[in-house]
């Protein structure tokens, strides 16, 4: 089969309606718009969300907390997740965004002490938790406050 041997399937592709081409078209005259009125203006029509001057839905619905622009975010880490280091490595954020255990940078990085560390490392977080911080230490690690 060649590229210009091919073709759409049978049925697949039809005419557009061709509206507004006179009386024999059967879409002539006011080409499917009705007589006068909002939608059949040039342009007219509503926006999405109108409902005739009626409160409409988005206004009607209560408000509900707020979202606080100036909130730092704080993405938590395992302890477990950590294990994938070599001994002796010195993790941080730009080594986790590079290894994909974060996907972004964030304003704080916590680590948390769901799992057992098996290797020495210098961890370097905004926070930790204080079981966390024990884990790191038993395992003759360092935990950094940045």
């Amino acid at each position: 089969m060649k590229l210009y041997e091919l073709s759409p399937a049978p049925g697949s592709k039809q005419k557009p309606k061709r509206i507004g081409r006179g009386h024999g078209s059967g879409w002539g005259k006011t080409a499917g718009k009705g007589h006068k009125g909002q939608k059949a203006r040039s342009g007219g029509g509503v926006r999405p969300g109108f409902e005739g001057g009626q409160m409409p839905l988005q206004r009607r619905i209560p408000k509900r907390g707020f979202n606080n622009i100036f909130a730092k975010k704080t993405i938590s880490v395992n302890l477990a997740e950590l294990n994938r280091f070599n001994e002796g490595t010195t993790v941080d954020a730009e080594l986790l965004i590079k290894t994909g255990i974060i996907k972004k940078e964030h304003d704080r990085i916590k680590i948390l002490s769901n799992g057992n560390l098996t290797k020495k490392l210098n961890v370097k977080a905004n926070a930790f938790s204080e079981s966390a911080r024990q884990k790191i230490e038993n395992a003759g690690g360092k935990a950094e406050v940045i």
